[in-house]
């Protein structure tokens, strides 16, 4: 269980760096593993203890929800998110990954086209693949009708994602409801994260102009925008920032 902890960690530790908060209580995940662990010990066979623990989780643990198109702030943080039952895709497929392996499965999470799924080996000939949002569980026509429809070559289909994958997903997805929401420190915290862990990606370096315009540092958010503009010539983005690179002005600016 010590990778699952090992990541667990980490997003604890990256939402308390963008939100500067140190006292993340997860009182409420140990109930939940203690119930889980409780609703299967009388069952027996690993592939009807895992239907057990999925139906545990989503109906009794009340994890069921509804796929939306966006995701509020409070559903990218773990103490809140698991408080109000409303997790951010990313992070609820690493919480629901925890409880599971606490549970004595072996368990992984996979990318299958578009979505994040969480995958229980039962043995070496079933296992259990499922939806963390609403822990649907996908049968092999579905899973064979995804794959038909992906644009991705066959060998990068339904892959494991690594910790770092799902990391940027949570960081990218938490990024985007931030600065929607204006809260652009902190947007610029995940934004410095992202950059750690890809860094020169022109994308989030724009991304970071943005930002560092927002909170008045444009002497360092021009050197962001040239390298998008260098990096990135046909983006329409790009084209605009040219134009406004042209134009601006780094007088009465902060420099921070």
């Amino acid at each position: 269980n010590s990778d699952e902890k090992d990541l667990l960690e980490k997003m604890l530790l990256i939402e308390a760096y963008i939100f500067a908060d140190e006292s993340i209580e997860l009182d409420n995940l140990n109930t939940i593993i203690s119930a889980c662990q409780h609703a299967i010990s009388d069952i027996e066979g690993v592939l009807l203890q895992a239907e057990e623990l999925i139906n545990h989780l989503y109906l009794e643990q009340l994890l069921l929800d509804t796929e939306r198109d966006f995701w509020a702030v409070s559903a990218h943080k773990m103490q809140l998110g698991l408080d109000y039952r409303i997790l951010a895709p990313s992070l609820k497929a690493i919480i629901v990954k925890y409880i599971i392996a606490a549970c004595g499965f072996e368990v992984d999470i996979l990318f299958i086209p578009e979505k994040i799924m969480v995958r229980i080996v039962c043995d070496e000939l079933y296992a259990i693949i499922f939806d963390p949002i609403t822990g649907e569980s996908l049968n092999w026509q579905e899973l064979d009708s995804r794959m038909e429809e992906s644009e991705l070559s066959e060998e990068h289909q339904a892959l494991e994602i690594s910790d770092n994958s799902l990391i940027i997903k949570h960081l990218t997805s938490l990024k985007n409801e931030l600065i929607k929401e204006q809260c652009f420190d902190h947007a610029l915290k995940s934004v410095d994260i992202l950059l750690a862990l890809r860094p020169d990606d022109p994308f989030e370096r724009r991304d970071r102009g943005f930002l560092l315009q927002q909170l008045d540092c444009f002497k360092v958010a021009v050197d962001d925008y040239r390298y998008f503009v260098q990096q990135c010539p046909t983006d329409p983005a790009a084209q605009l920032l040219k134009l406004q690179l042209d134009t601006i002005t780094l007088a009465d600016t902060v420099l921070h």
